[in-house]
């Protein structure tokens, strides 16, 4: 499954059901290139498991205000609209796999 790209449209409706987890980035932030590929990566494994989802902070600045993201990259995981834990800054792979199981 591909990674999606959300916006104040398709926002709601996306994290509404399941659980989703949400990487708030913008093209100019370093770590967060860093952490593209894992994003990517993640949104094939994690298929069937959770939704993975981008915003990008700089085209959707209501949704980081929203959520008060004031660091990028910030990952939020989402369970039925819940948010339930939030990651701030680069981790491994594992790290993300870790806390979307626990959800």
């Amino acid at each position: 499954m591909a990674v999606l790209h959300l916006n104040p449209d398709n926002f709601e409706k996306t994290v509404s059901e399941g659980k989703v987890m949400v990487d708030f980035w913008a093209p100019w932030c370093m770590p967060c290139q860093s952490l593209l590929p894992v994003i990517d990566e993640l949104g094939d494994e994690l298929e069937g498991k959770a939704v993975v989802a981008k915003v990008n902070v700089d085209e959707n600045k209501s949704l980081a205000t929203k959520f008060r993201v004031m660091s990028i990259p910030t990952v939020i995981f989402f369970v039925d609209g819940v948010e339930k834990e939030r990651l701030i800054g680069v981790y491994p792979k594992n790290k993300y796999i870790e806390t979307i199981n626990n959800l």
